[in-house]
C-alpha cells in the first residue's frame, strides 16, 4: 500500500528544522550505503553524529506517531531513528530495494524493515526533479508532496529518487517494523480502521460500529507479532 499521509507537520515546524538543518555540514550520503546501491546512490546525509541529529530525529518519530493516519496504516512496532537527506546539483538515487533488516545506530537492535516513509522537508516549488518513484505490482507512481507530507510505502518495494535538476530537496526517511509484518493484511486492517472511523462519525458507538470494531480487534490480535 502507498499511502499519502498529509501534514505530518505543521509548516512552522517544517521551517524551524529546514533552518537547524541548513546550518548544519553534510556528508556524502555513501557512507550509509550497501555495495549494491553504492553504484546508484548521489546524496548528502546528515551526519549522525552533528549536535542536532538525535533531537530533530526525535521530532519527526514523534510527529509520525501522533498523527492516526500513520499509526493505522503502519501500526508501528518499532521505528528505526529517522534520518535526513538532501539532493542537490543533480543529486539523485536510482532502483534499489531497502535492507530486509536494518540496525538501530543508537540501542543496536535489529529491526525488521516492513515499511519505508519519506517526510518531505521542501516544497515542490523549491527544486525541479527529485521525484520518489515507487514501483508495485499496481504499476509505477510517481510522488512529490509539499513540506511537512510523508508518503509511506512496503520497503520491499522498488523505488528511486530522480536527479534533481535544480533547487535542494530536503527529506527525512525511517523504516519501520511493524505489528503486522504482511503488508497485504496491514492494508485491510487500514481500510476497516478508516471505515470504522467513517462509520462512528456518522452513527456514533452504534451496535454495530462496536461489532465492526471487535471485529478489527480480533484480527488485529490473530496477526499481530508481539
Amino acid at each position: 500500500m502507498l499511502l499519502h499521509i498529509p501534514q505530518v507537520l505543521t509548516q512552522a515546524e517544517v521551517a524551524d528544522i529546514r533552518q537547524l538543518l541548513d546550518t548544519q555540514g553534510w556528508v556524502d550520503g555513501l557512507r550509509s550505503t550497501g555495495p549494491q546501491a553504492a553504484h546508484v546512490k548521489r546524496n548528502l546525509q546528515l551526519d549522525a553524529a552533528s549536535p542536532v541529529f538525535a533531537p530533530l530525529s526525535q521530532r519527526i518519530a514523534q510527529a509520525l506517531q501522533r498523527h492516526p493516519m500513520f499509526v493505522s496504516a503502519v501500526l508501528p512496532n518499532t521505528l528505526l531513528p529517522p534520518m535526513f537527506n538532501r539532493y542537490e546539483s543533480g543529486g539523485t538515487y536510482g532502483n534499489h530495494i531497502d535492507n530486509a533488516i536494518q540496525t538501530d545506530r543508537f540501542s543496536g537492535l535489529k529491526v525488521r524493515t516492513d515499511v519505508s516513509t519519506t517526510v518531505f522537508l521542501s516544497g515542490p516549488e523549491e527544486y525541479e526533479g527529485g521525484e520518489l518513484i515507487v514501483e508495485d505490482s499496481f504499476g509505477t507512481h510517481e510522488v512529490k508532496l509539499d513540506a511537512g507530507d510523508a508518503i509511506v510505502y512496503p520497503s520491499t518495494s522498488l523505488h528511486r529518487v530522480e536527479p534533481v535538476i535544480s533547487g535542494v530537496r530536503v527529506a527525512s526517511f525511517l523504516w519501520t517494523q511493524s505489528l503486522v509484518r504482511d503488508a497485504w493484511r496491514r492494508s485491510m486492517l487500514f481500510e476497516l480502521d478508516m471505515t470504522i472511523v467513517k462509520l462512528r462519525s456518522q452513527l456514533g458507538d452504534s451496535d454495530e460500529v462496536v461489532a465492526l470494531t471487535g471485529h478489527y480487534h480480533k484480527l488485529l490480535q490473530q496477526w499481530a507479532e508481539v
